[in-house]
């Protein structure tokens, strides 16, 4: 890993599209600063689509696809996209899974969720699960041996695992956040993101980012993903001086800059 701060002004020249982890990338100790949220809005200004892909519940990601100036956003760690149409206020929604397994998807999951529950004592859904449709959390918890039990219960029972800053996350499908992000762009904008890669720009923080880390050539984290660099197989090219929100800045003006050619 390199500083951003030392990357030459026409790095980012490529860059069409910056995707974005959430949290802890875009917010930092859980709030979204002003200057994080202009500079997600400085990029649509400046040509760039930015779509969060994240672990955030579909509630969460429905909200940031209606008002928040993004292109959409990939939620469940890519369970699906939501867009907001072109007329009106309403969201174009497409799902992982086709319509008709959902409900199956669903219903195994909750199955899914009251063995992992009955296998780890003390094992606790995160309180945004109610808000989820493709995936099941449980409480980051704080020993490491709980949560290497929580982990190894989701994969005994058949579940897709991540783990993030927030959530020990399970799914199924076998898809992840690069394997949707393959899909989105190339149904939703007829981009082959393997002859196109470097079009594309991922900033993250943590290990559910590693997909993303390890395809893109143009890939930045925040400051604070030294803590699971040893969790990363490929570690990003390049580093912000800052945490959260203050290190996606730090990258959008940098692409910012290259576009303008300063």
């Amino acid at each position: 890993m390199q500083l951003l701060s030392k990357a030459d002004l026409s790095a980012f020249r490529s860059v069409r599209f910056v995707l974005t982890d959430m949290d802890e990338t875009l917010t930092f100790g859980g709030r979204l600063a002003a200057q994080t949220y202009s500079a997600l809005e400085r990029l649509q200004q400046a040509g760039v689509r930015v779509i969060p892909v994240t672990a955030a519940p579909a509630g969460w990601c429905d909200q940031m696809a209606r008002m928040w100036p993004v292109d959409g956003v990939i939620g469940e760690n890519g369970g699906f996209f939501f867009r907001r149409r072109d007329r009106g206020e309403g969201l174009a929604r497409s799902f992982w899974h086709p319509a008709e397994h959902r409900k199956s998807v669903a219903d195994r999951l909750t199955e899914i969720s009251r063995q992992v529950r009955a296998a780890v004592s003390g094992a606790a859904l995160a309180e945004d699960q109610p808000f989820r449709l493709t995936s099941v959390a449980f409480v980051q918890p704080d020993s490491s041996t709980m949560r290497a039990a929580i982990v190894t219960a989701l994969r005994d029972a058949g579940a897709d695992v991540a783990v993030n800053n927030l959530w020990v996350l399970g799914w199924l499908g076998g898809y992840d956040k690069l394997s949707m992000t393959r899909r989105v762009l190339a149904e939703v904008y007829g981009i082959d993101i393997t002859r196109e890669r470097d079009d594309v720009l991922y900033i993250g923080d943590s290990t559910n980012d590693a997909p993303m880390f390890d395809f893109f050539r143009h890939t930045v984290g925040v400051s604070t993903v030294v803590r699971y660099l040893s969790d990363i197989p490929t570690p990003p090219a390049w580093i912000t001086d800052g945490p959260g929100g203050a290190g996606f800045v730090e990258m959008a003006n940098a692409v910012i800059a290259s576009r303008d050619g300063v």
